[in-house]
């Protein structure tokens, strides 16, 4: 059978026939990172096979996390999971292999056949206990149990999707990995002590599971992620429609405190309590009787593991009760934006000013002050009528700017746009073609704007006075494009690169570049090299630097660790040291190609998917957990540390006075650069989807004093970077 053709998040024009000597026949889910297949070995046995997007095939960074679910879910292999087959972390498109399990997921089932009976809801419970018993047996903590990653087969509940496990022993515990986007499966200590998260949590999302699987609800249901998360640190779970005798065992799952609530082996003694034996009937009987019947074949036909949000999204309108253990206690975002700050191992509940309205075009935000005579923070709509709705190309309606000569270029949603940095008038609207949203900021190089589409199949250059195409290029054949300096280097699929004058879209030169077989670049601010890594087995990293305008290798080095490419200075390269198989960061290097001298700054505490920004010395990382931290490559030590609390922030920007970064929600948060201490945020600017967390948050830009961000109600707004407290 040809394979069916993506059309979902990360489009591809044709998926690959096979994976390994998978033969992939049918598509059977599609999520931000990947699509599931079903597929054949070559002895006829099935197996569900995902299949990592192009895109992110080419990031470093993912195929590690990529290789974190291999080895995670191979560990845990077994009666109550999808075992593990095959899987190839380093293929050109990252694979992995499960043992094909038919079965709707628990969240589907719901959405189709409404809450489960009262037996079925103790098999479950029961069979989701012995799973975790399993999982926790092996050293490993799940961290995103969920109605979607818990497949009903005949024999019982499957738990999948081992995306962001982490070792229960490891030193360093985050707050939810990857993914942020199911706050009401989290654990309170998820929220409050990102660093003790342990098999406890696990615990506390099968409670949460089970009221979901008993009413169609979650115990803490909002439309906003930040609500949710106040409700699950600070109310009682609404447990109304939970069947009496389960309500107290799903009570004590629900805990707040870790050490309260009972290990797998104890949920499985209460249950046998509950029911004296367990019937030997089909897992799921409505879904039977409806095979039997012959409808619905279709929908219930075999579901297998699916990347992160390839399940259906299952949510049921929240029902009048009273919450178990105490009285019900109601939050708004709309009295006075409540967001949830957490630090220290407390939760902090912030109120901020007013949001800025949403229907508003135009200059000055209420409650904004400046120091500044002559600059007026601004906030403008650039796509008019947009709320930040949708999660589509690029980061789903939330503009992406890069700042060029007193404008602001933004792409968002199919469109690039010009606005005046001085007061946020739009100056000019370009519409792409084919509608198809860019992947990130526009680069300027060669004089032009250099917007790259979504699929990455096309380059549009613009004139940034007029928004006029100067040229345009298909990069259909190039899965590889980086641009340095003024030239676009484009790699081939066979390895051979392409340089391009990013002025003309002439080609300079073409050739492949001794000693890398696929020669993926890093552009750094501010270096007029390209930099080619790849890390051997051996725990080395070659680093080779390649003069953009000829092709040619100006240097070629091998060095200790797994190391990243983060920035320079002072000619020096700075890098992030990764810690283990997890993603985590232990260390930032320097090092000169000059005197081939490496200097290690070992960080107090391993920080998780850690994005950094280099600002002279110093280099500023944020931790997926919220954690900041500030390196000195002069002195050679690290000189503070702030938990924020922001999960998946944006990329920091610095300006030597202070280090800005971009929330989840819309806010902008300034921290002092030499004392480590928040000074100021602005206000949430949610979209319309609210509940939705977006992948990647574009990087503020910091400039002459002013601060300049995008949010996800679709604003584009300016700050004076002078005066954070004044936000």
């Amino acid at each position: 059978m040809t394979p069916q053709r993506n059309t979902g998040a990360g489009a591809e024009a044709e998926l690959p026939e096979y994976a390994g000597h998978y033969r992939l026949e049918e598509r059977l889910g599609s999520g931000g990172m990947g699509v599931v297949h079903l597929a054949r070995s070559t002895s006829g046995m099935k197996v569900a096979v995902k299949v990592v997007h192009a895109q992110f095939a080419l990031d470093p960074e993912f195929r590690g996390r990529f290789r974190q679910e291999v080895a995670a879910a191979r560990r845990v292999s077994g009666a109550f999971t999808a075992p593990v087959v095959d899987a190839d972390p380093e293929a050109e498109r990252p694979w992995m292999a499960t043992l094909f399990i038919p079965g709707a997921t628990l969240a589907e089932q719901v959405k189709r056949n409404g809450p489960m009976r009262a037996g079925e809801l103790r098999r479950l419970m029961a069979g989701l206990a012995e799973a975790l018993r399993d999982i926790h047996r092996v050293g490993v903590v799940h961290r995103d149990l969920k109605p979607s990653n818990v497949l009903l087969a005949e024999d019982g509940p499957k738990v999948i999707d081992f995306g962001i496990s982490r070792p229960k022993d490891s030193e360093l515990r985050t707050e939810t990995g990857k993914l942020i986007g199911t706050p009401p499966f989290m654990a309170p200590e998820q929220f409050r002590r990102p660093r003790e998260v342990g098999p406890a949590a696990d615990i506390f999302a099968l409670g949460s599971v089970m009221v979901h699987a008993a009413t169609g609800r979650g115990p803490f249901d909002s439309d906003s992620p930040y609500v949710v998360a106040y409700q699950v640190v600070h109310d009682e779970p609404d447990l109304t429609g939970v069947p009496g005798n389960l309500a107290p065992l799903v009570v004590r799952c629900l805990a707040k405190e870790p050490e309260d609530r009972p290990t797998p082996d104890e949920l499985m003694r209460e249950l046998r309590s509950v029911a004296a034996s367990y019937d030997t009937q089909a897992f799921i009987p409505s879904q039977r009787a409806l095979e039997e019947a012959g409808a619905g074949t279709e929908e219930t036909a075999g579901r297998a593991e699916r990347p992160p949000g390839a399940g259906e999204a299952s949510r049921a309108p929240g029902q009048a009760g009273v919450r178990a253990g105490g009285r019900r206690r109601r939050v708004a975002l709309a009295v006075g934006a409540l967001v949830v700050v957490l630090s220290g191992g407390a939760l902090l509940a912030t109120q901020l000013p007013g949001a800025a309205d949403p229907g508003r075009d135009a200059r000055g935000d209420a409650g904004a002050r400046s120091t500044s005579p002559a600059f007026a923070p601004w906030s403008t709509r650039p796509v008019k009528g947009s709320t930040g709705a949708g999660t589509g190309a690029g980061t789903g309606g939330m503009p992406q700017c890069a700042y060029d000569a007193q404008r602001l270029l933004c792409v968002q949603s199919g469109l690039v746009s010009a606005l005046d940095a001085s007061d946020g008038r739009v100056l000019w609207r370009h519409v792409l073609t084919d509608d198809d949203g860019p992947s990130q900021a526009p680069v300027l190089a060669g004089g032009l704007a250099q917007v790259i589409t979504h699929s990455g199949k096309r380059l549009e250059a613009l004139d940034p006075a007029t928004g006029a195409t100067r040229w345009q290029r298909d990069l259909s054949d190039y899965p590889g494009v980086r641009t340095v300096g003024g030239t676009l280097l484009l790699t081939a699929a066979d390895g051979t690169v392409t340089g391009v004058d990013a002025a003309t879209g002439e080609p300079l030169w073409s050739r492949r570049i001794p000693g890398l077989s696929e020669p993926y670049f890093t552009a750094l601010p501010k270096d007029p090299l390209a930099y080619a890594s790849s890390t051997s087995d051996d725990g080395h990293t070659r680093i080779t630097a390649v003069d953009p305008t000829t092709g040619k290798v100006r240097w070629d080095e091998r060095l200790s660790g797994t190391l990243d490419l983060v920035g320079t200075a002072d000619g020096s390269l700075v890098l992030l040291s990764q810690g283990d198989d997890y993603g985590t960061v232990d260390a930032v290097v320097r090092y000169s190609p000059r005197d081939k001298v490496s200097l290690r700054v070992k960080l107090g505490v391993e920080l998780l998917e850690a994005v950094a920004t280099v600002q002279g010395d110093r280099v500023y990382l944020l931790a997926f957990d919220g954690s900041l931290v500030a390196v000195d490559t002069g002195l050679g030590k690290q000189v503070w540390s702030l938990q924020t609390a922001v999960s998946r922030g944006s990329v920091p920007a610095a300006d030597g006075e202070h280090v800005y970064f971009s929330a989840a929600d819309g806010r902008l948060l300034a921290v002092d650069a030499e004392r480590g201490k928040l000074v100021g945020q602005t206000a949430l600017r949610l979209g319309a989807n609210s509940d939705e967390v977006v992948a990647t948050l574009p990087a503020p830009e910091a400039v002459d004093g002013h601060v300049y961000a995008g949010a996800p109600d679709g604003t584009v707004f300016a700050v004076d970077g002078r005066d954070p407290a004044g936000w």
